[in-house]
């Protein structure tokens, strides 16, 4: 079947489902499932980093289907996050991965100058986050006695589109600026050699001085964790959109090969690429995320560079829809076989950032998708 035949065919099967799930969570800011039903973050949690994906998915099905409903649910997660913009502790690296999806996609999409100013907001913050001496931006905050000032991670490569819409918004280089210096910092003390990628490097937040690098998420120190590799492909990809520096593109070519010439014969993408022969542990939202980056990244290059990547990401992409779909409209999420973390206790369950950017990659290729980044 034609990819594009096939793309059309999911999008609806994702927007019978969601349309039934969404009925019944309509109140909720999802992260998991708990027997098949989603939890709800805005009572145990609002400034959990995941909290703007279930609104994401929201706007993203408003915008192919008009159905009310995802919108109303939509807005309401965004004024949900209100919350986490009043305190300083629930804000941190990850405020793109809120306030992108959420309110970023409502101005973009209704024009609502409410959602614009909370989009400013959140970039003003995560701007502040910046340190000069390692022109880098500071990842956690600090919990009980860790002291978080000299970490970086490469999660926040796709949090970077928040300061581009920013400047590009109020026409500020500032916000650019501080983006393309976090990004020249990750390409040099985050990319290896050969194309993989650290998860956390620490830095002395005094002088800026290199400190070491962790395996964080990861299998371990100097492994590759592919969740990490999957972000550092699409926020790459997305550097070079807003800025047109051709060694972001470099970059994001050096981790997508090396990401696809690691992918298992399986087609199932481990949680790291160095986890041992034994372990059969998976992360679905790796294979989405990097799908979505590679769809992305195939507009930028040549036409022998695109038919890989874009042959690629369909590959995994219908991997997912027939072995890690699950289509049952009893169960809330979508996507199983999710991992957040090599060694966390609980392994492989639903994700809401893993529906998003399967829903997301979707999208592209039926030309339905709110481009937010």
């Amino acid at each position: 079947m034609d990819e594009i035949k096939w793309a059309k065919l999911v999008a609806e099967k994702i927007i019978k489902k969601v349309s039934i799930v969404a009925e019944r969570n309509k109140d909720k800011i999802p992260y998991t499932t708990v027997e098949g039903k989603f939890d709800d973050q805005s009572i145990t949690n609002i400034c959990w980093w995941t909290n703007g994906f279930w609104g994401g998915i929201m706007w993203q099905l408003y915008h192919a289907s008009k159905n009310e409903l995802f919108r109303q649910i939509a807005e309401e997660n965004e004024e949900k996050l209100d919350q986490n913009l009043m305190e300083p502790q629930g804000l941190d690296h990850d405020n793109g991965f809120k306030w992108l999806p959420t309110a970023v996609a409502n101005y973009r999409l209704t024009g609502s100058q409410k959602s614009r100013n909370r989009g400013l907001l959140a970039a003003n913050h995560l701007a502040g986050r910046f340190n000069l001496s390692g022109t880098f931006i500071r990842a956690w905050n600090d919990y009980g006695d860790s002291n978080n000032a000299g970490l970086a991670i490469i999660d926040c490569m796709m949090n970077l589109p928040l300061l581009y819409w920013a400047s590009e918004e109020i026409n500020d280089p500032r916000f650019r600026q501080i983006a393309v210096m976090h990004a020249d910092m990750a390409e040099k003390f985050f990319i290896k050699q050969d194309g993989s990628a650290h998860h956390i490097v620490e830095f002395n937040p005094e002088t800026g001085e290199f400190v070491k690098t962790y395996g964080g998420q990861g299998f371990c120190e100097g492994s590759s964790w592919t969740r990490g590799q999957a972000w550092a492909i699409y926020g790459f990809a997305l550097s070079y959109l807003h800025t047109k520096k051709q060694s972001y593109l470099d970059t994001a070519k050096k981790v997508a090969d090396y990401f696809i010439s690691h992918i298992p014969v399986s087609g199932f993408v481990p949680v790291d690429f160095f986890q041992p022969e034994d372990c059969n542990l998976e992360d679905s939202t790796a294979s989405a995320i990097a799908a979505c980056g590679l769809l992305e990244l195939q507009k930028m290059v040549s036409l022998e560079e695109k038919k890989i990547y874009y042959k690629t990401a369909i590959q995994m992409l219908q991997t997912l829809e027939k072995s890690r779909c699950n289509w049952d409209e009893d169960s809330d999420n979508i996507l199983e076989r999710c991992t957040a973390a090599f060694h966390d206790k609980t392994h492989e369950f639903s994700i809401i950032y893993g529906d998003y950017f399967f829903i997301e990659a979707i999208w592209k290729l039926n030309g339905q998708e709110i481009f937010i980044w």
